[in-house]
């Protein structure tokens, strides 16, 4: 998969993401130069693991019958010491559905298990970066 990125028109940062035939805008706060024309690739980022979590969760219990209404998720996260190699995120999930405590505790599991926490925390990520001169 391919995922393509090009400066959105008339702006002085702000990129336009294609994803399949989705498109998204980042940009970064007007404090640093942006003009807050989307979310920060950081604010993706934090957002990319709570999206995987509540997906997850409701993958699950579809798949289990588990009567699951609602998934409200509430991201948080703490860069004070970014530099020094820790980021904290930290993920809340309000769920309201009509199951059981045990349904409940196996989605409380499975919001562990997402694949994007998984890549966060266990896998090491090998990025390259190639720049080429425009023809």
């Amino acid at each position: 998969m391919s995922i393509h990125i090009q400066r959105k028109p008339d702006t002085a940062l702000a990129q336009t993401i294609h994803i399949r035939t989705h498109a998204l805008d980042t940009d970064v706060s007007v404090a640093e130069g942006g003009a807050d024309e989307g979310p920060s690739p950081h604010d993706l980022y934090d957002a990319a693991v709570g999206a995987c979590k509540a997906l997850t969760v409701m993958w699950f219990a579809k798949k289990k019958g588990i009567a699951v209404d609602d998934i409200r998720t509430e991201i948080t996260s703490d860069s004070s010491q970014e530099r020094a190699g820790v980021y904290r995120i930290a993920t809340k999930l309000v769920i309201s559905g009509a199951f059981s405590d045990a349904e409940f505790a196996q989605l409380a599991a499975v919001a562990e298990k997402c694949p994007v926490h998984k890549l966060m925390t266990t896998v090491t990520t090998e990025i390259t970066t190639r720049v080429e001169r425009a023809v």
